[in-house]
């Protein structure tokens, strides 16, 4: 039964957001272009173009629904074009309908952002050693609520991805196994915050789900995930400051080890991650800061770092961003640690209309 769930979702959101619907749709779209630099070889590259669409419709009083969806199209769109559901570079990387059930709780099928921590602020160098837990968009439904300054979101995802095999097809990609060893199903997320004096929120966040190997054709849930994190978000006038400890193990699939037997079973680490932002007229300071350390058995436990810096300027129509990355370690798509030394600059330039 497990495979023919995301089809079933898919078909249960296609009819759902059919429906009318009240809040009047909103069409944007945009593009991007990035030239990189890379400080090892020297070797630069200028391309990696994205022409996005949006269509969003807003919370409003005459309806309880309302809806976003992000397309994404070109070889900038962050996409893994051998995991995705498209097989090319193109990418739908939301696409959510939501409903209201009052002005403080709501329900959202669809693909939408996991609740899980805070998300890294610089754009081209992406999640860093938030791996694996950056900017995870999973297919599911997630309740959201809250009362006074306390809030919740309580979801489950059948999957993160809307075809059968595709998987981890965006931004955070390249961390959940792939299309032809295995994949995550079946995960619930809790998140819980609250914000003191308007300026101080403090929050904790855990998931828990199911592997599916996609090695045997049987297609079963033999491996397990989890995670949790507690964090921090502070805002003072115009500097805005982030930190987290993440801890996150995974027991890999039994077909997958046996064609595998150099990869430990369970992989396990800590991240620990800090943000800090200023933001002075049009321009916008930021700093990331990741360190990570290994927990799993037969693996270096040396502390790794990556740090990325950068700059972005608010014109008007979109944003100019100068960014640097600097890392001395990666994340494997078993969500293990390797030695790896990187470094390299990035500008971005970016239009919406």
């Amino acid at each position: 039964m497990l495979n023919s769930k995301p089809l079933l979702f898919t078909s249960l959101f296609a009819l759902t957001i059919s429906a009318p619907l009240a809040a009047s749709p909103s069409l944007a779209g945009g593009f991007w272009i990035n030239y990189s630099f890379n400080e090892d070889t020297h070797e630069t590259d200028f391309g990696d173009q994205a022409i996005i669409g949006y269509l969003d419709g807003a919370k409003s009083d005459k309806s309880p629904w309302f809806y976003s969806a992000e397309f994404r199209l070109g070889p900038g769109s962050f996409t893994d074009v051998d995991n995705n559901s498209s097989g090319q570079k193109y990418v739908m990387h939301k696409a959510w309908l939501g409903y209201a059930i009052n002005d403080n709780n709501s329900l959202t099928f669809g693909k939408s952002q996991v609740p899980f921590g805070w998300k890294t602020a610089n754009f081209w160098p992406g999640d860093i050693f938030l791996a694996a837990y950056g900017d995870q968009m999973d297919v599911g439904v997630k309740y959201q609520g809250g009362v006074n300054q306390f809030n919740y979101q309580l979801a489950y995802y059948l999957a993160d991805d809307w075809a059968s095999k595709s998987t981890d097809s965006t931004d955070d990609n390249r961390h959940w196994g792939s299309s032809s060893t295995y994949r995550k199903v079946d995960t619930a997320v809790v998140d819980f915050s609250y914000t003191f004096n308007k300026q101080h929120t403090f929050a904790a966040s855990y998931q828990n789900g199911k592997l599916e190997e996609l090695i045997t054709g049987d297609r079963r849930t033999d491996g397990e995930h989890s995670a949790y994190v507690i964090y921090y978000q502070g805002q003072f006038d115009q500097l805005t400051t982030k930190l987290s400890y993440i801890d996150g193990k995974r027991d890999l699939p039994q077909a997958y080890l046996a064609a595998n037997p150099d990869v430990a079973s369970t992989i396990d680490n800590t991240r620990y991650a800090g943000e800090i932002g200023y933001t002075l007229g049009d321009w916008y300071f930021v700093l990331d800061v990741t360190l990570a350390k290994s927990n799993t058995n037969g693996v270096d436990g040396d502390t790794v770092y990556a740090f990325a810096p950068g700059v972005r300027y608010d014109y008007g129509p979109g944003w100019l961003y100068l960014e640097y990355l600097n890392q001395d370690a990666y994340f494997d798509r078993n969500m293990q640690i390797n030695q790896g030394d990187f470094a390299a600059w990035y500008l971005t330039f970016d239009y919406y209309w």
